[in-house]
């Protein structure tokens, strides 16, 4: 399955991308409802202001009565303090509800991307997935917590205005709003390409995050080929990228401030023009003049600030397109339902399995053998044979593309991830820890506390005293995060206590020897001779004397997977490989 990330090709509508975004509020209701409530409040608050200064200037001022003025003041004054109140309301509770969406959007996709395969991790890089995770919601959580606000405050607030100028005189409110009509065309036909322009801007910020991210992951062998120009030069390029594609959206989300400015003041200069006509003829008054200039200053001023908004609003959605795009996804390791016959008497089996990667060549081809338990197999052949994916087909890192795979009779499909795990082990090539001490990462996965009694038995039971005494601390020596604060071969050296120690039924082992010292490597053979009778041993490897013992030797080339017989059988088949290579 082809799970690559690209949200080029996906033209999510306005509409259905508000529908998508309202599942992320869905469950602030309450807190919703309390918003909108104080928006309306403050907007009506607002709206009054005009009409009780027209009503001022026609019934006080006009005919020098000026002592009502001090009543018109008070009430002033009481909206003014009333819109203070409603509008530091609805801006608390909103930053509230966006910071939790955050905290709920982050843990969805942190959960999604745990129940993916290692497929998807193959196909999309790690520094574009965390620019989604920390970027992309980041985007979202300020248009909830700044730009939802305003943007729900002004689009009330027009209507709101639509409704009290269509009241006092509908001519007059016609010349104010047809420029408005003229901007929301203007804005429909312009609003997609300002979409485009912020989703290339998030995907180039993606592509920017990784070369930084493989540059630091890489960077001793940078060091060690002296070669920081090749890392210089590619991360100028991608810079450079996203700098040109940061300067064209950041010019498409500013088109529309001063378009918007200058809308407003032809709608000004139509209203003044027509309202002083309208005087002249007794159909308004001047105080109406005024309040209707209020007003559309009012309705244009918030349009304006719908135009930084609205900006906003398609960065919004192309995050949420980027971060939506992981949410979407389904893994294709799905469970089946156990309809195999009863346990065979091999522990595992391939029944003409065929495997290829996304886009790829055939990696394998028609395989079928079986593993019966207690015994040591060993696969062998040439680099990129297939010898690692026949292990990862055996642990299920990946499903075949065709046959079937089945673990004591059933097929491997229809165990869950738990079973399944405490049935393999698997030692990777390239060994990685997690932060935190030697025992934490031993016991890593066998329960969700570490107790360091429990360790110390578990080392005592398999014979591991003597590689934990090779660590300063023992158990309590501190690993840093990816295990780089110690050698690779200690490494690898805990990877193995790790396997281990989870009593597999079939232990797979990667290249398990490969970086470290023989005198480590005879201890690591020893502790498998302890291992149950019943337990299944695969080793893959290159170096021969780690093959000695395997009961039998497969040669993995070419898309097929050959019994090569008695280690000098199988000596004579990768020499002759190597040859006719």
């Amino acid at each position: 399955m082809n799970y690559t990330l690209n949200t080029d090709t996906q033209k999510t509508t306005t509409a259905k991308a508000l529908k998508t975004l309202y599942r992320l509020v869905a469950h602030e209701k309450k807190q919703l409802v309390l918003s909108t409530t104080a928006i309306i409040l403050n907007s009506a608050l607002i709206l009054l202001v005009p009409f009780v200064m027209g009503i001022a200037i026609d019934r006080y001022i006009v005919p020098k009565e000026y002592s009502g003025l001090i009543g018109i003041a008070g009430i002033l004054l009481v909206l003014f303090v009333g819109t203070f109140i409603t509008g530091y309301f609805q801006t608390s509770i909103m930053g509230g509800v966006a910071q939790r969406m955050l905290y709920t959007l982050r843990n969805a996709i942190f959960t999604k991307l745990q129940e993916l395969p290692v497929a998807f991790f193959n196909q999309n890089k790690s520094g574009d997935l965390i620019s989604r995770i920390n970027n992309d919601t980041t985007k979202l959580n300020n248009f909830f917590s700044q730009s939802l606000i305003q943007l729900v405050s002004s689009v009330v607030l027009m209507l709101g205005t639509i409704v009290f100028i269509f009241i006092m005189n509908w001519r007059l409110a016609l010349a104010a709003i047809l420029p408005a009509v003229i901007l929301f065309i203007i804005t429909r036909a312009v609003s997609p390409w300002i979409k485009r322009k912020n989703v290339a801007t998030l995907k180039q910020s993606g592509s920017l995050s990784a070369e930084v991210q493989q540059g630091l992951d890489n960077f001793k062998v940078t060091v060690a080929f002296n070669r920081r120009d090749y890392l210089r030069s590619n991360f100028a390029a991608a810079n450079e990228t996203n700098f040109a594609t940061a300067v064209d959206s950041g010019i498409a989300n500013n088109l529309f401030t001063p378009l918007y400015g200058l809308f407003a003041h032809i709608a000004q200069l139509a209203v003044l023009g027509y309202g002083i006509y309208l005087i002249t003829t007794g159909a308004i008054t001047i105080g109406v003049l005024v309040s209707f200039l209020a007003y559309v200053i009012q309705f244009y001023n918030p349009l304006r600030q719908l135009a930084a908004i609205w900006a906003s609003f398609q960065i919004a959605l192309a995050g949420w397109d980027r971060v939506n795009a992981i949410l979407m996804l389904e893994s294709d390791l799905v469970m089946v339902p156990d309809e195999s016959a009863n346990a065979a008497g091999s522990l595992l089996e391939f029944n003409n399995v065929s495997f290829s990667y996304p886009e790829g060549k055939q990696v394998l081809h028609d395989i079928s053998f079986a593993l019966q338990p207690g015994k040591i197999y060993a696969l062998v052949g040439p680099t990129g044979g297939g010898k690692t994916t026949t292990a990862s087909l055996m642990s299920r890192l990946f499903d075949p593309t065709t046959g079937t795979i089945l673990l004591e009779g059933k097929d491997i499909r229809s165990y869950t991830p738990h079973e399944r795990t405490q049935h393999i082990g698997m030692l990777l090539q390239e060994p990685f820890l997690f932060a935190g001490t030697v025992g934490e990462n031993i016991l890593y996965g066998q329960s969700d506390t570490y107790e360091k009694e429990k360790a110390e038995a578990l080392v005592k039971e398999f014979g591991l005293t003597e590689l934990v005494s090779k660590f300063e601390n023992g158990l309590d020596t501190v690993v840093g995060g990816g295990g780089e604060t110690i050698s690779l071969g200690q490494r690898q050296v805990i990877a193995f206590m790790r396997a281990v120690v989870r009593h597999p039924k079939l232990l797979i082992l990667d290249e398990a020897t490969a970086n470290i010292d023989t005198v480590t490597e005879q201890l690591l053979e020893d502790i498998l001779k302890k291992l149950p009778k019943e337990t299944t041993l695969v080793i893959i490897a290159h170096r021969l004397n780690t093959i000695e013992r395997a009961d039998e030797i497969f040669f993995v080339n070419g898309g097929t997977i050959t019994p090569a017989g008695s280690l000098d059988h199988a000596v004579t088949m990768i020499m002759g490989n190597k040859r006719t290579s």
